[in-house]
């Protein structure tokens, strides 16, 4: 019996060496390299009728393909208005996030218009009955297969052609071609190539569940997501029930996308409201607490950033940020100090954003350094304030992308006061709304009576 040779795989990018090193000279990935099986080379041809013939681009017919509405309206706003026909969705999230019961729900409201299989490699079918019990659902018309093996499981979809398949989870599959367990880094972009593959050819929609590794990135290599049309990430904090799924990439969409959902025991519900969820009803205005209105994907989201300023004890001020940029944290305090003479070296600075949300856009520089100066002066803004601007190292405040509507979200919402940059100003008045143009972090300061009650 010839003897199994081991080789090191990279678990970012795919790569093997025959030798451990610390670093991956595929990717320079540091820690990345795991022992695994060296696979037996597979030579894959096509046919020579099969060959594609090289076209022109001009002639090519460029048509919108055809969606299929999941019935969740969140979720067909992450999509792009819903699922493309042969299109493949990755779907990651931590462990019992709500991942299969999201897929569960919109299968079951998309099976009543055409026929869908649910494949779960991770759970039994009692299993996954139970939870339909639980959640209510009619699921007369979803098909379940409880299997691992790829082969299988590329038999079934192309005996039984569904619209839209789920594979939960691609980690589980495995093909019989390869030696090494499910889950290694060969399976897994063995199993997602062959099923993408198969979804291009045979116009199915196949969502794919990926597990996520502890530091929240998909498990897997880094080319899983370079195959697949759609990332999606489900987010959000174990102890909240809130959850919000998010697009990274959508071919057929736009990216940066939020859909906000609740858990409760009918499994999850949507929030058409989102920005209520993270704005605190005081019953007035509190000292450190400012209205920011930030934009994910299409979205205007109004978010409630909160600033506590207090005296430092020991020679090194902590700078603590919850949903938003540390680093940045410490820069936006220098500014404040060296434009607007409001030094901060002495004081411990926390901020948090309300609701678990995380804020990557710097549209939000101008919020964060208003809530510390409310915090500082222990002096509350002025009731039904937003505020949005992006803040230079010079002291310069620079403008955010759709400003409008932005402004138009926050005056739907009740608020009658905004804080902006001035490339930002509107040419028309909203109705209701007074908005305060500024050009440097000194004028928004100086607008104490704007600001401050």
């Amino acid at each position: 019996m010839a003897k199994q040779k081991n080789v090191y795989s990279c678990t970012e990018c795919g790569g093997q060496t025959l030798k451990w090193q610390g670093q991956c000279p595929h990717c320079q990935s540091w820690n990345t390299l795991v022992e695994t099986i060296a696979e037996k080379l597979v030579t894959r041809f096509s046919p020579v009728s099969e060959i594609r013939q090289v076209q022109n681009l001009a002639a090519i017919e460029a048509r919108e393909e055809p969606r299929y509405p999941t019935g969740i309206e969140e979720l067909d706003r992450v999509l792009g208005g819903g699922l493309v026909q042969g299109g493949v969705v990755l779907l990651g999230g931590d462990p019992g996030i709500g991942k299969s019961t999201l897929l569960l729900q919109a299968l079951s409201r998309m099976s009543t218009e055409r026929p869908v299989l649910y494949v779960s490699g991770e759970e039994s079918a009692q299993q996954v009955a139970l939870r339909a019990k639980r959640l209510a659902l009619d699921v007369h018309a979803v098909d379940l297969f409880a299997e691992i093996q790829l082969e299988r499981i590329q038999s079934v979809l192309a005996e039984r052609k569904p619209a839209i398949a789920v594979i939960d989870s691609i980690q589980t599959i495995y093909s019989e071609v390869l030696q090494s367990a499910p889950g290694s880094v060969a399976q897994v972009r063995e199993c997602a190539a062959q099923l993408t593959r198969l979804a291009k050819s045979s116009g199915t929609c196949m969502i794919l569940v990926g597990h996520v590794t502890k530091e929240g990135a998909l498990a897997g290599p880094r080319v899983l997501e370079h195959m697949v049309d759609t990332v999606l990430y489900f987010e959000g904090e174990m102890h909240s029930s809130f959850r919000m799924v998010r697009a990274f990439k959508n071919r057929f969409g736009a990216v940066n996308e939020l859909g906000v959902f609740a858990m409760g025991e009918k499994g999850l519900r949507e929030v058409k409201n989102p920005s209520a969820l993270f704005l605190s009803h005081h019953d007035s205005q509190v000292p450190g607490s400012c209205i920011l209105v930030t934009q994910e994907g299409t979205r205007p989201l109004l978010v409630e950033i909160q600033a506590l300023v207090d005296e430092a004890r020991s020679p090194n001020p902590r700078r603590l940020c919850v949903g938003l940029e540390q680093n940045r944290l410490a820069m936006l305090l220098a500014v404040l100090h060296r434009h607007a003479g409001i030094p901060c070296y002495d004081q411990d600075v926390f901020i948090n954003a309300v609701g678990g949300v995380k804020i990557t856009e710097p549209g939000a520089d101008l919020a964060i350094l208003l809530a510390v100066v409310s915090s500082l002066k222990n002096k509350p803004m002025a009731e039904k304030t937003i505020v949005v601007g992006e803040v230079g190292l010079a002291g310069e405040i620079r403008p955010v992308q759709r400003g409008q509507e932005r402004l138009r979200e926050a005056a739907k919402l009740g608020f009658r006061q905004a804080i902006i940059p001035v490339a930002n100003k509107p040419k028309q008045n909203i109705p209701g709304m007074n908005v305060i143009a500024v050009a440097r972090i000194r004028d928004a300061v100086e607008h104490m009576h704007a600001i401050f009650e």
